[in-house]
């Protein structure tokens, strides 16, 4: 490649590093293209100096890591959904299992999106959920495997059990949960979090607004009535009712440790709040 005065120009030149060229470019030497490229060099260390740690490979906010879960979570879950609407046409019941796998990729993307659009300072790769401890990941294999036995093996009693009405109940209940789980991590905002905080951070607002109004804890909600939904559209009995018995018991806990500090947080205003809102939970 030859520069517009017919000097060679440097195989580094579409580098988007600011670079001070000397005066004397026009005259191109080898000592001056040394010069050039020791300058090329040293801006590129001192980006990488200046790029915090945690965004490199292995942070807990790594853009490779980030980027690398995000595709696969968009390639799986295509592939997903285009074999649940095939293997539906063809009038196989081993879409269920699909569904399922598309399902959770669009749920676990959500998580980190919503978190990354409007909830900034606490976009970790963590915030994907999808290592969300091993109980949760030990309930999702009980149930990938009690839809793919029953509709491999159990097809006929499963079509009985399971008739058109109620995976059109459990797409409903999936999308109502899903929808009212990001929203309200949308409306929450900064205010929003995947772990029950015990100290009040600064600027933590107490939100009463828009879904908050209705629910009083409208993420839990979704993921409640999400995860049941999942279970009612694969038709998994024994899923649906350990999903049931867990998320029942992990939220009514989890609310009531977190009530307490928001008590602490809030005083009389959430105790007036909580006098006007309901959980829309069964028995929370």
């Amino acid at each position: 490649m030859a520069s517009q005065n017919g000097a060679p120009s440097s195989p580094h030149a579409d580098i988007s590093f600011p670079i001070n060229r000397p005066a004397e470019a026009g005259n191109w030497t080898p000592e001056l293209d040394a010069k050039i490229r020791a300058q090329e060099a040293a801006n590129i260390r001192l980006k990488k100096a200046i790029l915090p740690r945690y965004l490199w490979p292995g942070g807990d906010r790594s853009l490779a890591g980030i980027a690398i879960r995000a595709f696969l979570l968009g390639a799986s879950g295509a592939v997903g959904f285009v074999l649940t609407a095939a293997l539906a046409y063809s009038g196989s019941p081993l879409w269920r299992p699909c569904f399922f796998l598309g399902v959770l990729c669009v749920f676990h993307f959500l998580e980190f999106w919503t978190t990354a659009a409007y909830n900034t300072p606490t976009a970790y790769i963590s915030s994907f959920l999808l290592t969300n401890g091993s109980r949760y990941r030990q309930a999702h294999t009980v149930a990938f495997a009690e839809t793919i036995i029953t509709s491999y093996f159990l097809p006929a009693w499963q079509a009985r059990v399971h008739p058109p009405w109620v995976v059109a109940l459990g797409v409903a209940m999936i999308v109502v949960g899903q929808v009212v789980r990001s929203l309200a991590m949308v409306q929450a905002g900064t205010n929003f979090n995947h772990q029950v905080q015990q100290q009040k951070n600064e600027g933590h607002e107490l939100v009463t607004t828009g879904l908050y109004s209705v629910f009083r804890h409208p993420s839990y909600f979704g993921f409640f009535w999400w995860g049941l939904g999942t279970q009612v559209a694969l038709g998994n009995t024994v899923s649906f009712v350990g999903y049931a018995g867990v998320l029942w018991y992990f939220f009514y806990t989890r609310i009531t440790h977190e009530e307490k500090h928001l008590i602490e947080f809030f005083g009389d205003d959430y105790k007036a709040y909580k006098t006007r809102t309901r959980v829309w939970i069964p028995f929370i």
